[in-house]
């Protein structure tokens, strides 16, 4: 058995990077959600919601599969939807090959909602992440975000909502 006083804290130059990641964590989606409010009328997590059944076949997902992809509860997601339907971004239909399960489907107005968002996002997202980095910097950055992610699935007992290594947006 180890002894807990055996392991590295958080001091020196891991208190550091960890202030300045958690400071990340916790500042960049603030910063996404604002510009895609002001800019779009949406949230980030709305914006992901469009752009995965943008990206999707027939512009179509099972709620459960949509779920997944963005790491969140169906009753989340339900209710994000729910404000799609609303400005007739998205529709819900039951699904015709099982009935148990709900479809999501972008409508018209959603798909041109989402290219209209896109350019503002994509470059609040270059000039807060990648301007600021070299090519180098920006490749460290995806492996060590990746070895995260996989630190994360694999911690014991940790049961994420998404199976798939598939973002809900870019």
């Amino acid at each position: 058995m180890s002894n807990p006083r055996d392991r590295e804290g958080l001091s020196g130059d891991r208190l550091e990077t960890w202030a300045a990641l958690a400071t990340v964590l916790e500042w960049l989606p603030t910063a996404l959600d604002a510009q895609l409010q002001r800019d779009s009328d949406l949230t980030h997590f709305e914006y992901g919601v469009l752009f995965a059944l943008s990206d999707a076949a027939d512009h179509t997902l099972r709620m459960s599969t949509l779920a997944s992809y963005s790491n969140s509860s169906l009753s989340r997601l339900s209710r994000a939807v729910a404000r799609l339907e609303a400005k007739h971004w998205v529709r819900r239909a039951p699904d015709p090959e099982d009935g148990r399960y709900t479809l999501a489907i972008l409508t018209d107005s959603g798909r041109k909602k989402v290219d209209q968002a896109a350019p503002g996002h994509e470059d609040i997202v270059n000039r807060l992440v990648f301007d600021s980095l070299t090519l180098a910097q920006a490749r460290q950055l995806r492996d060590i975000s990746r070895r995260i992610m996989g630190a994360i699935r694999s911690e014991e007992g940790w049961q994420p909502s998404s199976k798939t290594e598939r973002p809900v947006e870019p």
